[in-house]
């Protein structure tokens, strides 16, 4: 049976990964390893000045469960070093409680999470649900689950492509996604200020999200603002097309 490596980052007792290892059960042998608390926003951040601790728990519903007291890299590092019986056929990340559409790909840990497993050359998948309540229901993304999980398994990914799936709370058609590309957008008002008691400064992270594109039919942002699953293929290879910058090719000719 294939071997089925699931993580996440909002941590080992979130609800959305119990429900995706729900869904994941009947196509092989699952292993779960997660961060042991939320560990959102973390990207593909590694521990380096301290150890790494692994804790096996009961297993859910037949499925092997760790936690691990790092990022959700460090999981899937330690996973495919130390804790598997051996190399997975696929890993999966999620389900998010929120949605990793657009820049967030760059920050989110359950992509990071899912670029590592991408990195050691495994077929890997994030899959987010517009939903930060953590008691969301997960109901209505267990089928585009299936379906991915199913392709991945049948067919493979691209060397150094994984996929980026966001998930609206509520679907226009229940059966309905497209594969499309991340919209341009970034973060305004990023950081709010307040005084502490002694009168200090302090920063809390808020922000609001701008869609930089609002007419463009072809990004994440539009699937899930008009009620559909958004899936984009995403490399790990940041490297720009050659010659992206064109003054820079007066560098090779020398001083």
């Amino acid at each position: 049976m294939p071997l089925i490596l699931v993580s996440n980052d909002d941590g080992i007792t979130a609800g959305g990964v119990h429900a995706l290892i729900d869904a994941l059960l009947e196509y092989g042998e699952v292993v779960c390893v997660c961060p042991d608390a939320p560990r959102s926003g973390q990207s593909m951040a590694i521990t380096v000045n301290g150890p790494l601790r692994a804790t096996r728990l009961p297993d859910y519903h037949g499925a092997m469960m760790y936690k691990v007291d790092g990022t959700p890299v460090d999981c899937i590092k330690l996973a495919m070093h130390n804790l598997l019986p051996s190399r997975p056929d696929i890993v999966v990340s999620g389900i998010n409680h929120g949605s990793n559409a657009s820049i967030n790909v760059l920050y989110s840990g359950t992509m990071g999470a899912a670029m590592e497993g991408c990195a050691f050359g495994i077929p890997s998948v994030g899959f987010s649900l517009t939903d930060h309540s953590p008691a969301a229901s997960f109901a209505h993304c267990l089928p585009f689950v299936k379906r991915i999980v199913e392709g991945m398994l049948r067919n493979g990914l691209p060397e150094g492509v994984c996929l980026n799936v966001n998930i609206p709370v509520i679907l226009s058609l229940p059966e309905q996604c497209r594969v499309v590309r991340a919209c341009k957008g970034n973060w305004s008002d990023e950081y709010k200020e307040y005084t502490d008691p002694h009168g200090g400064k302090f920063y809390w992270l808020t922000g609001n999200f701008v869609n930089e594109e609002p007419d463009a039919t072809d990004t994440d942002e539009y699937c899930l603002s008009h009620g559909i699953v958004s899936v984009v293929p995403t490399l790990i290879d940041r490297t720009a097309p050659l010659p992206s910058v064109p003054w820079l090719q007066e560098l090779e000719k020398g001083i």
